[in-house]
């Protein structure tokens, strides 16, 4: 093979599954950019895609919902071959797959091998033999567990890369602001007022928190602070924001499908304070710099915020939701919980005081601003 990763000047990035894992793999994507100085395209799936506007380092975009990863749309044999001769006539240097440590890359190797893209990097638990032409045998969750973001830096690194931030990479738009005031406004909440946003609502249930403890905890910060709740939520979840919000009462607002993704970023960077559960929004938040409490469902405890101020509060996951996933049950058996931090709601409400406390930096965010 003549082709030598210092060469590559055209590298696909394949990264298949939610908005929150493209997002902690934004890192290894600058540390391709800077190293390589290379023309960068990202495959992605079409949950993901939103959020692609806002990373810098990403020049191209591919969407493909594959069938090999959880999602709504039917994949076809079709859309799957015309997506091999597409990246065929791209003519890719390279590709490299990104994953977590619970998927099978092999399949996505298929694809870049299929598509006849000389370079092929990714973990692998097994022997791929020619479907990758590198690739780091996986250990994870069965020896080590690195956060995903450093998991996926440590990939980039085997082809060369050197990383010199670890930051997430989203960039937001100030022209986006009165938009959504505007909006603010027609549902109810007065952009000069102080705000907390609460981001409650998540498809997955294994992941879905108390609905009880969430009323409660957003009557308790609104009575604390004196704040509004601002409950936002992805289009189709208007309804369950709306029943939250009347059982909150006074104060709660519900801003739940009416902003684009990029108009969320921005409302999560100007905002003190974000509550969710593990959901992209938390990894938007930390890409923000925005202190984030996190109620978190043991599952993929390697995906909590980085680098950001807050606070992870644990809840199980009912027996029946666990996962099937032969790797993900070894790892859930293996977490500690006696020792984890509980999702009570006096928890919550302590992470809260604590996060919208002053971190001793003159540029520390207020309530709103």
């Amino acid at each position: 093979m003549n082709v030598h990763w210092k060469d590559c000047k055209k590298i696909l990035c394949i990264r298949l599954d939610n908005m929150g894992d493209l997002l902690m793999s934004t890192p290894a994507f600058r540390a391709l950019k800077e190293s390589f100085h290379c023309h960068l395209a990202l495959l992605t799936s079409a949950a993901a895609a939103p959020v692609t506007a806002g990373i810098p380092e990403i020049d191209q975009v591919i969407i493909f919902n594959a069938p090999w990863v959880k999602h709504d749309h039917v994949a076809t044999p079709e859309t799957y071959r015309e997506l091999v001769e597409t990246l065929r006539k791209e003519h890719f240097d390279a590709a490299i797959i990104f994953t977590v440590y619970s998927q099978n890359p092999l399949p996505t190797a298929m694809l870049a091998f299929e598509a006849g893209i000389p370079l092929r990097l990714a973990y692998c638990r097994e022997n791929p033999y020619q479907l990758l032409s590198h690739w780091i045998p996986d250990e994870e969750p069965l020896h080590v567990i690195h956060h995903q973001v450093e998991r996926d830096l440590n990939l980039v690194a085997h082809a060369g890369a050197e990383v010199i931030s670890t930051r997430l990479s989203l960039q937001t738009n100030e022209t986006h602001w009165p938009g959504i005031i505007k909006k603010m406004r027609l549902c109810g909440a007065d952009h000069l007022r102080p705000w907390i946003v609460m981001h409650p609502m998540v498809q997955d249930a294994k992941r879905q928190y108390n609905f009880h403890k969430w009323v409660e905890i957003g009557r308790q910060i609104i009575a604390q602070h004196q704040c509004q709740l601002l409950i936002t939520g992805n289009t189709g979840e208007e309804a369950d924001a709306e029943i939250l919000k009347n059982a909150i009462g006074e104060g709660a607002v519900n801003l739940a499908g009416t902003l684009s993704v990029a108009e969320f970023a921005l409302l999560i960077r100007k905002s003190p304070l974000v509550i969710s559960v593990n959901t992209g929004t938390i990894h938007i938040a930390a890409a923000t710099g925005t202190p984030v409490v996190v109620l978190y469902a043991l599952t993929n405890l390697q995906h909590t915020p980085w680098r950001v101020r807050n606070e992870v509060l644990y809840f199980d996951v009912p027996p029946a939701l666990q996962s099937r996933n032969v790797l993900l049950q070894y790892s859930y058996h293996q977490i500690p919980k006696h020792q984890l931090k509980k999702a009570t709601v006096e928890n919550v409400l302590k992470a809260v005081n604590k996060l919208l406390q002053p971190a001793g930096s003159s540029t520390e965010k207020k309530p709103g601003i």
